[in-house]
């Protein structure tokens, strides 16, 4: 039987640019998000684009995968002058994007979404064998492993983060667009896909990443571009560049460097844990945990992706109906909580990993997404005061870099580090006892990150127990005072930073139940 599927013509890449865009601008209402951009990419060659949150940087990359119409300004694709706000044309035409934000359909399988919209069929019918086998060799290839039928909705975050890149490498598009596709990885499936996008590179592909992760942009890109305020203000070979000039070009000063801030810690010795939870289980995920959350206390939770992190956050915090556990809040017990409004009883909030589906209401502004945690600060005998409102998440958002002038902007329209900073302050004014945070700095650049990492310490020093999962260790390590590492479920080993630092390796070693932590 032949297979044919909705394949893109592979173009003619020209000698010279995959991508030529020439004063390339959009306007979001009276938001200039591009400035006259001005970016050419050489064909067959990895492109990185860095930036701030706001920068532009998603924006532009959105023009080229023809989600987003520019204002003005010309484009020309592998030397076709490019239509824009057309991701079918784009398609046709040899380029496919993956982006942060998830697009699969989370009812249907995972392998009806790798293969969404470009199914293989012969004569009119389905290849379902053809199909599978493809998605098989897929997972062998990406180092995963994933169920061929699980509807994809049931995926961890990392899992459905793979599905994309999966339809991406599949496309056989030749120009691939990558935003942010590691922020959810684990290490070893960054490797593999790092590894799959050098063979790319090697077969002729280009392809253009946004990525907040510095090292990983000057190990995998060839040329990289800043842009700052919506405009670009430097592109140059990797080789031309170090971590610090980045940052330099990026925010216009050098950040502090690592190791300089003082880790202030309210915890006094020998004082009762703020949060204690015993025998924690959930079936098919975790099995006899045990965790402490002393009062001014950072506990990292370290591990791989599917070791068991967030399902240990999710039972804390009552979004696991069929977790078991003992657990005592400053000495008393409490029942165990089976309801996300039993945990905030209890004092204890959940920043979840997946900001959009979970965390925000989309089509409200920052202001009503922050103070909708507990709306009872902002009312006076049952009438909510929007100046009390607009006061309160002022205060907060300043205390994560979120500009407060912003406060009411529509959510959907902020940029994916912004959204997050808001979904951290909507729970710091919530004010919990204990707060569960999954991965706090996804998608953030280096700038916020630091601000946000500064802010979660400084909270702690006021009293506040935190808990923290990132997939990014080396802020487990340098956040946290002491790292709980699991593996498959279960808890393999405690790390503290008193005989010696916490390193990652170490980490590493213990998940993989090699060596000594």
């Amino acid at each position: 039987m032949q297979i044919t599927a909705t394949r893109p013509a592979p173009p003619q890449a020209t000698a010279g640019f995959a991508i030529d865009a020439r004063a390339v601008t959009k306007q979001f209402g009276g938001t200039r998000a591009l400035k006259g951009v001005d970016l050419q990419v050489r064909a067959g060659t990895i492109h990185a684009l860095v930036g701030e949150n706001g920068a532009g940087k998603s924006t532009f990359l959105g023009c080229i995968a023809g989600r987003i119409a520019p204002t003005t300004g010309d484009v020309s694709v592998f030397g076709r002058p490019y239509e824009f706000g057309d991701p079918r044309y784009a398609h046709r035409h040899g380029v496919a994007a993956i982006y942060q934000e998830l697009t699969i359909v989370p009812a249907l399988s995972t392998q009806a979404n790798v293969f969404l919209g470009q199914t293989l069929s012969g004569f009119g019918m389905i290849a379902e064998r053809e199909m599978r086998a493809t998605f098989r060799a897929l997972c062998e290839r990406l180092g995963v492993t994933i169920p061929v039928d699980r509807p994809a909705g049931q995926l961890s975050v990392a899992d459905q983060q793979m599905l994309e890149i999966m339809r991406g490498v599949q496309s056989g598009a030749q120009l691939l667009l990558f935003d942010e596709p590691t922020t959810a990885l684990a290490p070893p499936e960054r490797r593999a896909l790092f590894r799959i996008m050098r063979e790319l590179r090697g077969a002729g592909v280009t392809m253009m990443i946004v990525s907040h992760n510095l090292e990983e942009v000057l190990d995998i890109a060839d040329a990289v571009t800043v842009f700052r305020d919506g405009n670009v203000v430097a592109t140059a070979s990797q080789a031309d560049w170090t971590k610090a000039a980045l940052v330099r070009a990026m925010i216009g000063h050098d950040l502090q460097p690592e190791g300089t801030v003082a880790r202030v810690t309210a915890r006094r010795p020998g004082a009762a844990p703020l949060l204690s939870a015993r025998a924690i289980n959930v079936p098919g995920a975790l099995t006899d945990i045990s965790i402490d959350v002393h009062p001014g206390e950072i506990v990292g939770i370290g591990g791989l992706v599917g070791s068991g992190r967030t399902s240990l956050l999710r039972a804390l915090a009552g979004l696991e109906p069929h977790s078991s556990g003992q657990l005592t809040i400053e000495g008393a017990p409490v029942r165990w909580p089976h309801t996300p409004r039993a945990a905030l009883r209890a004092g204890i909030a959940l920043v979840p990993e997946d900001r959009k589906a979970q965390g925000l209401v989309l089509g409200m502004n920052a202001m009503d997404n922050i103070t909708m945690a507990k709306f009872s600060t902002v009312a006076r005998f049952g009438v909510i005061s929007t100046r009390a409102m607009a006061e309160q998440s002022r205060v907060v958002a300043r205390e994560f870099g979120f500009n407060e002038s912003r406060v009411g902007a529509i959510v959907r329209n902020l940029s994916g580090g912004n959204q997050q900073k808001v979904l951290l302050g909507k729970w710091r004014h919530r004010k919990p006892r204990v707060l569960l945070v999954d991965e706090p700095t996804r998608g953030i650049d280096v700038g916020a990150k630091e601000e946000i990492l500064a802010t979660l310490q400084r909270l702690a020093a006021e009293g506040l127990g935190i808990v923290i999962v990132s997939s990014e260790l080396e802020e487990v390590v340098a956040a946290s005072d002491r790292v709980l590492v699991l593996s498959e479920g279960q808890a393999v080993a405690e790390l503290r930073a008193t005989d010696k630092p916490v390193l990652v390796q170490d980490i590493l070693n213990a998940a993989f139940r090699v060596g000594s932590a």
